[in-house]
């Protein structure tokens, strides 16, 4: 029998038992849904709202069942449609009238909205750890390329000499900044909705607070019509998860094209490519490839739980069972993801001379410097940037370089030109030259690898 049947004279029908039914998908939340209900008892016994027996037999009868299922034990059934009323039918079934008191004071509504936020919580520190891991092969990356030269771009055309350590530490504080948001979602949703009820509390002397403080929330939440019907601490993390992603897939197609032939800065390692079916000289990113990909079904995540929720009155609406199924690939997908992305960056082997003959062949990459020095030497930028412009003009002509102008050749466009011109040419001089915060010179870039270890280090 349904544990709300009464009002009813009919069964449900078989098709929408199943279209009902949440069980397939709610069933991870299994832990949560007995740890809340464990606090939800020793409440109910301390406020004596229960005998003090009884919580005491519905805990013991809990955590019996949370032995079981994790044993493999326990096998969950669509008649008891989700993860509540299953754990509430076994325990009534284990310990007879009692089990029916566990659900005093309390609606499935508050009790779905405090299992869910448990388990998301539980996911973001365990996403968050994750992403740390990756921060420190980025570190380490990068002190092992602090100096490697590498063409930096714009609109994908080689811009200004850069390093790849710099290069690195652009994604280091990329993934800085989705721990941070992760972490901003987790002190927004650390709320406990446990008592809530349907949408408007109880009659019962309740104790929210202690419920809240025996989840390991800091608070409970302040309107219950708020807390059952809320979801943004889902779509927050969401959110957060879709950046995240967009970050490793921008990472995913440079790598892409850095193993190209074309490029030809990296070599993936052969335990994270995989080859052709008909090729056999191939050697595929499908890691980069796939974990691009996925960053597309991450994003379906987040518009399917925005759309849900964007024409729902208040409080509770069936239409909200719809948010977890989002959440839970989400999440597996950057679980997923994560780890084979910064494995795959840990082992692929890079080509410095490649790199440094990409930043040195004839792309003038030098020329933002070249003006530079135009200026330290009076001239206004505007009319140093005019100057090297018709310099470059001659370099193409002429199939020459800016450094393998001659200083007569400097001279015919500008007497400001001296035999320094060429030190201030010098790709290396021109990396660490650039000095400012955040910039690529070898100190700057090893100012930026602490700060990064030491937000690691907070961390863990």
């Amino acid at each position: 029998m349904k544990l709300w049947a009464g009002r009813f004279q009919k069964e449900t029908d078989s098709a929408v038992n199943d279209f009902n039914s949440s069980i397939a998908f709610d069933a991870r939340m299994y832990r949560q849904d007995i740890t809340g209900s464990i606090a939800h008892a020793t409440m109910l016994g301390e406020q004596g709202i229960i005998e003090a027996h009884e919580a005491e037999k519905i805990i013991e009868g809990l955590k019996a069942i949370l032995v079981d299922i994790e044993e493999g034990n326990v096998e969950f059934t669509v008649d008891m449609e989700d993860i509540h009323m299953n754990i509430e039918s076994l325990l009534t079934s284990r310990i007879g009238q009692t089990g029916k008191r566990l659900h005093t004071a309390r609606s499935r509504n508050d009790q779905v909205a405090v299992d869910f936020r448990m388990y998301v919580r539980e996911e973001i520190q365990d996403i968050i750890k994750i992403i740390l891991d990756f921060e420190t092969i980025l570190v380490k990356k990068a002190k092992a390329h602090v100096s490697t030269l590498l063409p930096g771009y714009t609109h994908l055309q080689r811009a200004q000499p850069s390093t790849l350590g710099h290069h690195l530490m652009a994604y280091a504080n990329m993934l800085k900044r989705d721990v941070t948001r992760l972490e901003d979602c987790l002190e927004r949703m650390n709320e406990c909705p446990l008592g809530a009820g349907a949408l408007a509390t109880t009659t019962y002397p309740i104790d929210r607070t202690r419920t809240a403080e025996l989840l390991g929330f800091s608070k409970p939440t302040d309107n219950s019509l708020d807390s059952v019907s809320d979801r943004d601490f889902a779509i927050e993390f969401l959110c957060a998860c879709s950046i995240l992603m967009m970050h490793l897939s921008r990472f995913a197609e440079e790598i892409i094209l850095w193993c190209s032939w074309e490029f030809k800065y990296v070599e993936l390692d052969d335990a994270y490519s995989t080859g052709s079916s008909i090729m056999p000289q191939k050697k595929n990113p499908d890691v980069a490839e796939l974990v691009r990909g996925k960053t597309g079904r991450v994003y379906g995540s987040l518009i399917t739980l925005l759309t849900v929720m964007k024409g729902i009155p208040l409080a509770y609406n069936k239409d909200m069972q719809e948010d977890k199924e989002c959440v839970f690939d989400a999440i597996d997908t950057v679980k997923m993801c994560l780890p084979v992305f910064a494995a795959m960056i840990d082992t692929m082997n890079v080509k410095p001379e490649n790199m440094r003959r990409s930043a040195m062949d004839g792309c003038f990459i030098n020329a933002t410097d070249c003006a530079d020095y135009l200026v330290k030497k009076g001239l206004p930028f505007r009319e140093a940037y005019m100057v090297v412009g018709k310099l470059v003009h001659t370099c193409i002509e002429k199939g020459e370089k800016l450094d393998t102008l001659s200083l007569e050749e400097f001279q015919e466009v500008s007497d400001c030109f001296h035999e320094d011109i060429y030190q201030a040419l010098y790709m290396n001089n021109c990396v660490n030259g650039r000095k400012a915060i955040g910039g690529p010179a070898r100190t700057e870039v090893n100012r930026q690898i602490a700060a990064i270890e030491a937000f690691v280090a907070e961390r863990t």
